[in-house]
């Protein structure tokens, strides 16, 4: 019984690093093995059969509906920029390398994070190119 157990936990050990590839972040879609009806080892307990779950609304939270897309165009035209993004569409516009990062300050020191202000940043580069387009 120590050596099948000992053996499984192995075998669990190996499956479990196998995960951490470089390149993998978060939970990782394997499935977990079976038990074995064991009292002890990694994969101990009575043997069931696994039911299917409906996957959960909480997985899809972050993802931008197409309501709320269409939402949030509509108020963009109609109440327009902060000032703050004004003024960055002005750095924007000037076009030098300087000006690029110095919207992304701006950004950052407006919302806080950098990523927030990456994004900020790409987005008002979009609406710069976007009017360009249009005019």
């Amino acid at each position: 019984l120590a050596q099948a157990v000992y053996q499984q936990t192995l075998a669990a050990v190996a499956r479990r690093v196998a995960h951490f590839a470089p390149g993998a972040m978060g939970k990782t879609s394997a499935p977990k093995p079976e038990p074995t009806g064991m009292a002890a080892g990694l994969n101990k307990g009575f043997i069931v059969t696994r039911r299917e779950m409906k996957q959960k609304p909480s997985y899809r939270r972050g993802r931008k509906s197409e309501r709320v897309g269409l939402v949030r165009e509509v108020v963009r035209e109609v109440v327009g920029f902060a000032p703050y993004e004004r003024r960055m569409i002005e750095l924007i516009k000037i076009g030098s390398a300087s000006t690029f990062k110095r919207s992304l300050k701006l950004a950052k020191k407006r919302l806080g994070t950098h990523r927030r202000g990456k994004k900020k940043r790409d987005e008002m580069s979009e609406a710069v190119s976007a009017m360009r387009r249009k005019a």
